[in-house]
């Protein structure tokens, strides 16, 4: 029984199994060299480019006064190593068949789950963050990293493998869908636990995009999304009780730019001052902006500019009009990694591929949302334009998977599910 389970669970230790021993596979099968998706490469390439011009830019005066090295090239020096070692990560990446990916799975997501749990007993604490336990330092390095960033693509590639395994009973069971919310559940109290509040919600969306994906039948999916509705209102109605001050003040403060109410010295000088400046950088930035390298805000206004409101910088700079591009660019990304999961062969390779594209298009409309303060402040980065390497590297590992995914591709079965 226990056998069987492993098998089921772990199909990557019988891979391996024909790999080395039996020999009814050779290495070389586990590699595709088929062409891949040119077109989402460039986009790819387009928005790292962007996002790295963008970050030096926005984090330069910052890293002059108070990265505590007097080097304006602190934070783009690091940044720039990061995504060379992850655009090769991507392209050696995109050499692997999904398959192999798919059979890994489930170890990857108990990886993550054990990371998720040691972050909360052995956190690496950051001055002035002393409440939140999001970070891992890896041994005799300065490199910290998140284990949420993991957690999410580790949570995409497992519900994949499971609603590619169980696709009957997926369409035609209501209980099945109990398992997949237990899942996202777990994975959400962990992130929760650390004070992550923006890497619980983006997970819960992004677990709750899988199971749509997957074909979960339509009566349940609306029957969930009322739940998921009052669930939500009465969350928010009581969210004073729920949620950590810190959290709750940036609703309260939220509610109160939305109603135009006046805010009192202590709130502009406290927890309202990084929204008020990122609205000040909008708005100052104008139709055509003020250009590149002449933001106000980033000269230690905005805190941490380099970070998660580097948009604000961007708007500033290039303006309304640079700003509606870049949101263009990544809209072109998402949408191109949807197509590539439409015509996707295999039924894994295409719940991958939109996993991925969801989490990059989900994350960047949060964050934006944030910058123009349409949601509350809940601390979220910008796909490839907030400082971050191993977030970088991670963004460029999950592209590398959908240029996997698109070498093996049928374009006439995209036509036929549109005809459909």
């Amino acid at each position: 029984m226990f056998k069987v389970f492993l098998q089921h669970q772990f199909p990557i230790f019988k891979t391996l199994k024909d790999i080395f021993r039996t020999k009814k596979k050779r290495l070389r099968d586990c590699f595709v060299t088929s062409p891949f998706d040119m077109t989402f490469l460039v986009l790819v390439i387009a928005v790292l480019s962007v996002g790295l011009v963008m970050m030096f830019s926005a984090s330069y005066i910052y890293a002059w006064y108070s990265s505590g090295t007097d080097d304006p090239f602190h934070y783009i020096k690091r940044q720039v190593i990061f995504a060379i070692i992850g655009i090769a990560l991507m392209f050696l990446v995109s050499y692997i068949k999904p398959e192999i990916i798919r059979d890994m799975s489930s170890i990857i997501f108990l990886i993550s789950l054990a990371l998720l749990v040691i972050v909360l007993f052995f956190p690496h604490i950051i001055e002035g963050k002393e409440d939140f336990k999001r970070w891992l330092a890896i041994p005799g390095t300065d490199i910290t990293f998140q284990p949420s960033e993991i957690a999410k693509f580790a949570l995409i590639t497992y519900l994949a493998f499971s609603l590619e395994k169980y696709q009957k009973l997926v369409e035609k069971k209501y209980w099945i869908i109990i398992p997949y919310i237990l899942i996202v559940l777990l994975v959400c109290g962990l992130v929760a636990l650390e004070n992550h509040l923006s890497g619980t919600l983006l997970i819960l969306g992004i677990g709750a995009a899988m199971v749509i994906f997957g074909g979960v039948r339509r009566d349940l999916i609306i029957g969930l999304s009322v739940c998921a509705v009052v669930l939500g209102t009465l969350a928010f109605i009581f969210a004073k009780d729920l949620l950590k001050d810190y959290a709750y003040d940036r609703i309260e403060l939220w509610l109160k730019l939305l109603s135009n109410e006046e805010l009192t010295s202590a709130e502009l000088t406290g927890n309202a001052w990084q929204s008020m400046h990122s609205l000040y950088a909008i708005g100052s930035g104008g139709i055509f902006g003020l250009g590149f390298g002449n933001s106000r805000q980033k000269h230690l206004y905005i805190p941490e500019p380099q970070n998660d409101f580097v948009f604000a910088v961007v708007c500033e700079e290039l303006g309304f009009i640079g700003a509606i591009i870049i949101i263009a660019l990544f809209v072109l990304l998402v949408g191109r990694g949807f197509v590539i999961a439409l015509r996707s062969r295999t039924k894994y390779g295409a719940l991958l591929a939109m996993g991925i594209s969801f989490q990059v298009g989900l994350q960047a409309a949060l964050n934006i949302a944030v910058v123009t303060a349409t949601v509350p402040n809940t601390g979220i980065s910008l796909p490839f334009f907030s400082y971050g390497g191993t977030s970088l590297v991670m963004l460029l590992v999950e592209m590398g998977l959908i240029l996997a995914v698109s070498r093996n591709t049928d374009p006439k079965k995209e036509e036929r599910k549109i005809r459909k």
